[in-house]
């Protein structure tokens, strides 16, 4: 058992094979020799075996058996249309183009759908591809509810799934060891950096980044998104990125050099945020609980960051007898802008523990009539978003979707022209075996032919040992189901089609004994479907992911480098009464958003993909979270101005030009870095800090640095905070551009 442990995760494929090896035979026996219908005995069997070894839902029970059924639902609409569509080839290519696309494409909005994609597809292509007309639906459509019948039960009853929530578990200890981090801070701060607390600091860090890394390998166990369309599901997922960002900020979080008690303002917003983390994971530890602790712990924050935003202007405030150089004021505010960017984030994590819970708390009519909590985009809204951010010429997923759909199309034109006996085997053949890109298609085909003739070896012995007693193979046939869930996840690929190609010499010799020829007929066709799943690899980018991976890099950092210019540009003009009013930025939000659900998926698919890889995981994370913190630095640009107080009296043409000068200038580099990925040119050497530009910054907002009562304006600081950001962004430069190189050449 511990062999099969290290290799199956959780005996999830133990668990999956398990009950199909007691379901498939029982539906099968029911319809075969208790109805003695062949036709509903084969829908039947399929259907066990679509619906428990094909798909395998997460989250609680009822959220498990609420997908099974709607998995249920949906494919007797497949089978419908399937049944219908099979009377005319050409019909039944072009619906199974459309289905195939469709069911595919459609996975790019939930992993529910995602993981259900084969299943779906099966209900399809099985009664595409089998003769029979109009007149063999009702058996069909008998065949595949008593399957769904039987699935629904046995999810619910026969080793049920116990409740995977790794990544909100994770997702917990993360806030917890933040705030421990946080708390560390401050105290090593107000024990004068002594340095047994420096001792207890550090491992602080270590925990938190340990917590960090653990938390990312959750998220990315799997190649679709970790969690459902669930309004719950949703909150988790962006929490973990709003983590991962947050943690990356407290990373480059500057200490005050000196401080007296907690009166310096970064202090007081770090042991609030502190609190706020704390309070967010015992929320999400309980799930549904109550949230009193956490609005008040919010509502402590937000006065934190209140006082600490008076408090920076204080601290570079100047008096009669001189003034502060324009380095000294950088440095000044230096520690409360991080800070004040650290409390942001919490904040934001905040509420969206405060809508997960209010999400679970929901009565079961709001859920059935999908009533989202206040302050949560519907989830038609986060479908139609998600789906449109693909529908690009650069989208990983769609090139899968068509690559799948034109494959499974021919398939079933070659299986209906060619006339051989089972063209059902043929397309199933072709989805096995087409991958993403044509290198790992052909691996792909060459173990499952390889894998197939073992099979047809070893079950063409039996079958000739057995003859026609079909009482040894109704006994076999349950080990040949358990061997055929388990032997992909805890063996290879090309074992579990020899495993799959037992089982169905077994099957089919149960229904019509014919030995060992049917394993001859099951080699052919699987060998029929793999040539055409490694022509369409070849016509349907045939570079796969990696290729895809760099375009997606490249469409995120310009984009989000066009969003980071587009919310300086607003800022700078909300405070100059000399400057045209603009809008936020709110189309280059909605591009830099849709860049970045691409790259995620581009990114999973190429983690999918067998075989050595061109960049290293730690170089393409790299350059993920360099085009992350260039969308959380416009965000956290826009957040600063759109609470601008309106005062727009002053002339400040300096400060702006300044900052839009250096928006332009990083802007351009990272447009640069977005080229050299396409060209596979070497992209251009980091930018240098441009000292003279922040004196210049400094000099211009002088004026606001001498207010009457000796302290800096809000704008001031406002503009100075501005200016960080985009110091931010050209630091960022320093960490991506090894990695950048090396995936400009891959």
């Amino acid at each position: 058992m511990q062999w099969l442990s290290e290799r199956d995760r959780d005996f999830a494929a133990l668990r999956r094979a398990g009950r199909a090896a007691i379901v498939m035979p029982s539906m099968f026996a029911l319809g075969d020799e208790v109805i003695a219908n062949p036709i509903l005995a084969t829908f039947a069997a399929f259907g066990s075996f679509a619906m428990l070894l094909l798909a395998d839902f997460s989250g609680p029970l009822r959220e498990r058996l609420q997908a099974q059924a709607a998995l249920a639902l949906t494919g007797l609409v497949l089978v419908t249309l399937g049944t219908l569509a099979s009377e005319a080839v050409w019909l039944a290519v072009v619906s199974m183009a459309i289905v195939g696309f469709a069911v595919i494409f459609a996975g790019v909005v939930s992993s529910v759908l995602a993981s259900a994609t084969t299943s779906l597809l099966l209900a399809f292509i099985l009664p595409v591809t089998l003769a029979g007309g109009i007149a063999s639906l009702p058996d069909r459509l008998a065949g595949w509810a008593m399957a769904g019948a039987a699935a629904f039960v046995a999810v619910a009853v026969l080793w049920p799934t116990p409740r995977r929530d790794g990544l909100r578990a994770a997702a917990t200890t993360v806030c917890r060891t933040l705030a421990t981090q946080l708390r560390a801070d401050v105290t090593y701060m107000l024990g004068g950096r002594d340095e047994s607390l420096a001792r207890d600091h550090d491992h602080a860090v270590e925990l938190a980044g340990e917590a960090l890394a653990t938390m990312h390998s959750a998220f990315l166990a799997t190649p679709y998104r970790p969690a459902s369309l669930s309004t719950s599901g949703r909150t988790i997922v962006r929490l973990v990125d709003e983590l991962n960002w947050l943690g990356a900020t407290m990373s480059q979080s500057v200490l005050p050099p000196r401080v007296k008690g907690m009166d310096h303002p970064a202090l007081a917003v770090k042991v609030a945020a502190a609190t706020a983390l704390e309070a967010g994971a015992d929320v999400l530890d309980t799930h549904a609980g109550a949230c009193g602790e956490l609005h008040e712990a919010a509502g402590d924050l937000d006065r934190a960051l209140a006082d600490a935003a008076s408090g920076a202007t204080a601290s570079v405030g100047v008096d009669g007898a001189g003034e502060l150089a324009s380095g000294e004021v950088i440095n000044a505010l230096d520690p409360s802008f991080r800070a004040q960017v650290i409390g942001v984030e919490v904040s934001s994590i905040v509420r969206n523990i405060d809508l997960a819970a209010a999400a679970e708390r929901r009565s079961w009519l709001d859920r059935v009539l999908g009533r989202e909590p206040t302050g949560l985009i519907g989830q038609l809204s986060v479908a139609r978003r998600r789906a449109i951010s693909h529908l690009d010429r650069n989208s990983v997923w769609l090139h899968n979707s068509v690559r799948g759909a034109a494959g499974l199309a021919l398939a079933v034109l070659v299986a209906t022209e060619t006339g051989v006996q089972h063209s059902f085997w043929v397309v199933l053949g072709t989805l096995s075996v087409l991958r993403s890109n044509a290198l790992n298609t052909g691996q792909n085909v060459l173990r499952g032919i390889l894998g197939t003739i073992a099979g047809f070896i070893v079950a063409g012995g039996l079958v000739e040992l057995i003859g026609t007693d079909t009482t040894l193979l109704w006994f076999l046939l349950p080990l040949a189901i358990l061997l055929a869930g388990v032997a992909p996840a805890a063996i290879s690929f090309a074992a579990g089609q020899a495993a799959f190609t037992l089982t169905l010499v077994f099957l089919y010799n149960i229904i019509q004994p014919a030995g060992w020829r049917v394993g001859l007929l099951r080699v052919e066709d699987i060998a029929l479907g793999c040539a055409v799943s490694l022509l369409v690899g070849l016509l349907f980018w045939p570079r796969g992911a990696g290729a895809a991976l760099r375009r997606a890099l490249a469409d995120a950092y310009r984009e989000s480098a066009a969003y980071l210019a587009g919310a300086v540009d607003f800022g700078t003009r909300r405070c100059d009464a000399r400057a045209e009013a603009l809008e936020a930025p709110a189309e280059e939000a909605v591009r830099a958003g849709a860049a970045a659900r691409r790259l995620d998926d581009a990114f999973r698919s190429f983690l999918a993909e067998r075989g050595a890889k061109p960049l290293s995981l730690p170089e393409v994370t790299t350059l993920l979270s360099g085009a992350g913190g260039l969308q959380l630095a416009a965000a956290a640009v826009l957040d600063l101005w759109q609470h601008e107080d309106g005062d727009a009296q002053g002339d400040r043409t300096g400060a702006r030009r300044e900052l839009l000068r250096t928006s332009e200038v990083v802007s351009g580099w990272y447009d640069d870095l977005a080229a050299s990925l396409l060209s596979r040119d070497d992209p251009r050497a980091p930018l240098d800090r441009d000292e003279a530009a922040d004196g210049r910054l400094v000099d211009a907002v002088r004026a606001d640095l001498r207010s009457d009562g000796g302290e800096a304006t809000a704008t001031a600081v406002r503009m100075i905070w501005t200016g960080d950001h985009l110091d931010g962004a050209r630091r960022a430069q320093q960490l991506v551009i090894e990695p950048a190189r090396h995936a400009a050449h891959a």
